[in-house]
Order: C-alpha cells, then sequence, then structure tokens
C-alpha cells in the first residue's frame, strides 16, 4: 500500500505580504484604483468623501467577517435570500373557520375511500418498549435479538 500524504489546512489562505491574503490584496488594489479615478475625476471635496466611502467598503469586504466567513460571502448569500428565500415561515394565525373547513374536506375525502371500496389499514400503536428494542436492532445492524416471548408482549 502506498503511502499518500494528505493535504492539511486546506481552508487557510496563502499570505502574500504579512498578514495580507491574496483575496484582501486584489481587494485593496481594486479599491486603490477606484480612489485614483476618484481623484482625476472629482474636486478635492468630493474626493476626500468618495475615499473615506470606498475605504470602508473596501475595508468591510476585505478584512470584515462574519461566522468566520469574509463579507463577501455573506452579501452573496443575502442577495441570493432576496431572490428567491429558501426558509418558509408557518404563520400560526389559524382560524376556527378553517380547522371546521379541513376537517370538513377530510371526512369527504374518508367517504370517497370508502365508497371506492379501498380497505384502510389501521396499524398498531408500538409501546414504547417496543420502540426502543426496534431501534436498538436497527442501530446494531440486526445484532440485537429480541426474545420471541418479549417480542410478542411489546405488541
Amino acid at each position: 500500500m502506498e503511502n499518500v500524504t494528505v493535504p492539511q489546512f486546506i481552508d487557510n489562505e496563502d499570505k502574500i505580504l504579512g498578514p495580507i491574503t491574496v483575496r484582501q490584496f486584489c481587494i485593496l488594489l481594486v479599491g486603490c484604483l477606484f480612489i485614483f479615478i476618484a481623484y482625476k475625476t472629482s474636486d478635492f471635496s468630493m474626493f476626500l468623501f468618495s475615499t473615506i466611502l470606498i475605504a470602508g467598503i473596501v475595508g468591510v469586504f476585505g478584512f470584515y467577517r462574519v461566522n468566520g466567513q469574509p463579507f463577501h460571502f455573506f452579501a452573496l448569500h443575502i442577495l441570493q435570500t432576496t431572490q428567491r428565500p429558501s426558509l418558509r415561515i408557518w404563520k400560526k394565525d389559524v382560524r376556527r373557520s378553517d380547522v371546521i373547513l379541513y376537517h370538513k374536506n377530510q371526512e369527504i375525502l374518508l367517504a370517497d375511500l370508502l365508497e371506492s371500496g379501498e380497505k384502510i389499514i389501521h396499524h398498531p400503536h408500538l409501546s414504547e418498549q417496543r420502540l426502543t428494542q426496534l431501534s436498538l436492532v436497527v442501530d446494531t445492524g440486526g445484532g440485537y435479538k429480541p426474545q420471541a416471548s418479549e417480542e410478542n408482549e411489546l405488541f
């Protein structure tokens, strides 16, 4: 069997200038480019305002972390959530008329089922002991075998 070295710390970014990573360095370069464009295209007061704004945005995107992840991932997740939210929130404001209507619909469906001649299967209620034994059988992969007398008692 061949020994293979497994790479460690693959989630750490490479550092190029002291504690600054490649991603942070690229963000800083883009920020400097925008500041230079602002210097060339506006007067001094507008240049100061835009420099402070650009430096703040670059600082947040380059160095701020949310839950251990870079800020641009957080901003991307916010955009994705606003476009198509995946979390559905159940509103608990159920009115009595909705419940009565739901029960009437269930009775109608049950009546249709009985008229069609299909059998309704009632599953026996399992005791807590039986559920514990079944979970042991599943957890052990069939290694645990309940005794035959216990198995008949628990139903």
